[in-house]
Parts: C-alpha cells; structure tokens; sequence
C-alpha cells in the first residue's frame, strides 16, 4: 500500500447506538474490499477502551494492549505480520499480573 492513498474511518456500533470499532481502512487495489489499516480501538459496551492497536495492510503489526470494562490493562503484546511475536504479558480483572507467554515470530 502507498501512503497517498484515502483512509477512511469505520465506526461500528452496538445495537445500543455506542461504538464497538472505530479503525483506518483503505480500498484494496482492486476496489473490491476495504483492508484495515492504521489505528484500531475497540470499545466495551460501557465505552471503556477494550483494545487498541494498528494495522498494516490488514495485519495486526506493533504493540497492541487488551484492557478489562473497568480500564485496568488485560494483555499486551506485539504483532508482526499478523502473528504474535515476542512476550506477552497479561493481568487478572483484580489488576494482579498473571502469567506471560512468549511466541516467536
């Protein structure tokens, strides 16, 4: 993908009217599909960040973080190409730190 291309934000609601999604995406070369790409936030029903991370050409690439409805940090990671790399770390809904997990990559 080029940088000069249109980015276009999605939004996508629950059926309360609150966000769900809100991310980048452009127009496939050939027109047919739109590919995320940029910034994506997904959202508790409450409106509390549920994820956010980035995409490139439609992979999750770079370090994305889950969080619980309350706000407190869930996981967080790094995609490269699509697959998880390196240690993950994760946290229990009480905020205590749960075990990591390494991926190769």
């Amino acid at each position: 993908m080029t940088a000069d291309l249109n980015l276009n934000i999605a939004e996508i609601p629950y059926e309360s009217g609150t966000i769900r999604f809100r991310y980048t995406r452009v127009m496939s070369p050939d027109r047919s599909r739109w590919i995320r790409h940029g910034s994506f936030v997904a959202y508790h029903e409450n409106g509390t960040v549920a994820s956010e991370g980035h995409y490139v050409d439609g992979k999750e690439d770079g370090l994305w973080r889950d969080f619980h409805p309350d706000g407190r940090p869930a996981s967080e990671g790094h995609y490269r190409d699509g697959r998880e790399v390196g240690v993950w770390r994760f946290w229990n809904a009480d905020g205590t730190e749960g075990p990591s997990e390494s991926h190769g990559g």
